[in-house]
């Protein structure tokens, strides 16, 4: 994991303690279902880079499924406004076998515009409501990112919305 272009690598993976600072944060939650069908769809959804693809994002990874050490790239836009990420999965509950909690955390690469990580997360409540959460740190590594200023936070932040909207959908049990 020599490849990744920040030095907190897994501070974002506690979605209880604060995050680095020197870094824009972003901290979304929103409720996605109710039940062990919903958590384990949901869950499934976002290991499997269902969430992304669904979200819009193209998602190539060395793996099906998020697991550390994974080395994945993302890249949204269209034609040759299409931006690249590169990152790597630097956590995730495929490796520690959880049963109430599914996601990961992918931190930035060299070569990817910002540097920072992500870490996405379904967990499900004691009452049986499941939760979806966004916990990120990042900052502009590219010249070009800077000059974007306040566009990435914001463009960030409309993603986990949009995150949360998909996985909503793709949790929700279809009746025929």
């Amino acid at each position: 994991m020599n490849d990744l272009n920040y030095p907190e690598v897994g501070a974002s993976t506690d979605l209880h303690t604060p995050l680095p600072a020197g870094y824009h944060h972003l901290r979304h939650r929103a409720l996605v279902g109710h039940g062990r069908a919903a958590l384990d769809e949901a869950g499934a959804a976002v290991l499997e880079w269902r969430m992304h693809r669904a979200a819009g994002v193209r998602v190539t990874a060395e793996a099906d499924r998020a697991a550390a050490g994974v080395a994945v790239h993302c890249a949204v836009g269209i034609g040759p406004l299409r931006a690249g990420a590169p990152c790597r999965v630097v956590w995730s509950t495929t490796d520690s076998g959880e049963r109430d909690r599914h996601g990961f955390t992918y931190g930035t690469r060299r070569g990817h515009l910002a540097v920072g990580e992500e870490t996405f997360m379904v967990e499900m409540a004691a009452d049986g409501a499941v939760w979806f959460t966004v916990n990120a740190f990042s900052r502009p590594h590219r010249w070009y990112a800077h000059l974007a200023g306040p566009l990435l936070p914001l463009a960030q932040h409309h993603f986990a919305h949009r995150c949360a909207q998909t996985l909503t959908h793709l949790a929700t049990p279809t009746t025929h």
